[in-house]
């Protein structure tokens, strides 16, 4: 009798959570975002936007000449993060620096609405680098990708091996097991589905914030400018979706697999501080990259090009001068 009672409670209780977990979600309100603008509008006096498979693709552009540099920035950042060192290199060739879609100020495609591959992932990341360079008649490139960014140089020197003539990886997230396959297929659930711009949202509070301040290791160097600049993009229209799209799209791409194949000159840099990409993935990174060059930039968080630019210019020009890529 006891236990016919229990089973009853919980089956019970049972019942009760799958009716909240599957029904709530449909009945929460999703407010819709206010003061957000169209994001060509929210470009600053060096914003230039070009199309590029489909994608109105936000950039800029300093210097002249050979060599080109692409600076691929990482997750929840965009072009901005490279201004303390964009003009510094394009003393040495142009310099270009663009936003992924879900960032900064490119579009952001709408899927339903949308024709072409998925916009929000790595390999459409990798291929619309390709294209800009197309539009903008660059044939080869330096790739600078840092965290995510580095990731995707990776990609773009596996998929256009021909386009690429060196890769600088500051603190690339290559390494790291990511979710769980069944944490994906949950977030694909349409009560997940619903909520995710929702959830997402939180990042334009505390918790985006914090993360700013994790990145650096003295966050003294952190200015009201860095946060403004940080948080501008959250003014964009649908920026709320776009990445929450961004993070159904990151799947597991397989970069290690290939490392040792990598026949270009590459250099390993890491912030010897950082605490989102341990400074031991750029040493294995390293490692697994024949020939490769790696720097530790002491007392230094994860963007280095931002708290230690002179650390990070002096880096890469010796990297690139010993590989004969720029002039001495």
């Amino acid at each position: 009798m006891k236990f016919s009672r229990r089973k009853k409670i919980l089956i019970s209780s049972l019942a009760v959570i799958l009716i909240l977990f599957f029904v709530v979600p449909f009945l929460i309100p999703i407010p819709p975002l206010t003061g957000t603008f169209p994001p060509d509008r929210l470009g600053k006096s060096d914003s230039r936007f070009v199309e590029v498979n489909g994608i109105k693709v936000h950039y800029k552009i300093y210097g002249a000449g050979e060599p080109v540099f692409i600076l691929m920035h990482g997750f929840g950042a965009y072009s901005f993060s490279f201004d303390p060192v964009i003009r510094q290199l394009s003393e040495y060739g142009t310099v270009i620096a663009f936003d992924r879609p879900a960032f900064g100020f490119t579009e952001r495609p709408i899927l339903d609405t949308w024709g072409g591959p998925n916009p929000y992932t790595n390999e459409f990341a990798a291929d619309l680098a390709v294209g800009l360079m197309d539009e903008l008649g660059v044939d080869k490139a330096i790739l600078v990708g840092h965290s995510a960014g580095g990731a995707v140089a990776i990609l773009t020197y596996y998929r256009h091996p021909e386009r690429v003539s060196a890769l600088v990886l500051e603190d690339a997230a290559v390494y790291g097991g990511g979710a769980p396959w069944y944490i994906g297929l949950f977030l694909w659930l349409p009560q997940v589905q619903r909520l995710g711009p929702l959830l997402v949202r939180g990042i334009a509070g505390d918790s985006g914030i914090s993360t700013i301040y994790l990145a650096w290791h003295d966050d003294s160097k952190i200015t009201p400018d860095t946060i403004e600049g940080y948080r501008r993009p959250l003014m964009a229209e649908g920026w709320d979706y776009a990445l929450w799209q961004f993070t159904l799209a990151s799947g597991r791409t397989d970069l290690k697999s290939n490392l040792s194949k990598i026949s270009v000159p590459v250099l390993v840099m890491t912030g010897s501080e950082d605490k989102i990409v341990p400074p031991a993935n750029a040493i294995q990174l390293s490692e697994d990259i024949p020939g490769s060059t790696l720097v530790v930039i002491p007392d230094c968080g994860h963007i280095p090009h931002e708290e230690c630019p002179l650390e990070f210019l002096d880096a890469v020009m010796a990297f690139l001068q010993s590989n004969s890529l720029v002039a001495d």
